[in-house]
């Protein structure tokens, strides 16, 4: 269990308001602070043959920190997802003014074939949080 950081509780409800428009099933402020997010997706998939449910497979990931005074943040996600839905998302999170930075895999002899995508934006978290939720609705 991480220790407790001290925050404000400014900082406490931006985290809270972000995780609950992300539909988070776990969260926490780690030290800087930063508010991370996680959930996972429903994902049928094997490696080497063996079915998996491991949440490496299937997580979605997504944080803000170095808030500012005019309440920006560096805003980052990540999400698993299948090989046929990356253009999809790779429009979406562009509509939406965010900076894909990463595109790849993480396991050979998976099937399907799932990728990783990771994305950044200095934003106001909330705003983050919905243009994402916006960007993703459509994996499910």
């Amino acid at each position: 269990m991480a220790a407790q950081v001290a925050v404000s509780p400014r900082f406490k409800r931006l985290c809270n308001q972000f995780s609950a428009i992300l539909g988070g099933t776990e969260h926490e402020i780690t030290k800087g602070p930063v508010c991370f997010v996680s959930r996972n997706r429903r994902i049928r998939a094997s490696i080497l043959g063996r079915k998996t449910t491991s949440p490496l497979i299937r997580y979605q990931l997504f944080s803000f920190e170095s808030l500012d005074s005019s309440g920006r943040a560096l805003c980052l996600g990540e999400t698993a997802l299948l090989q046929s839905q990356v253009n999809q998302l790779l429009t979406n999170l562009r509509k939406n003014g965010i900076k894909v930075t990463a595109v790849h895999n993480h396991w050979l002899f998976e099937n399907p074939r799932l990728m990783y995508i990771h994305w950044e934006s200095i934003d106001n978290p909330i705003a983050f949080a919905r243009k994402t939720k916006e960007s993703i609705a459509f994996l499910g």
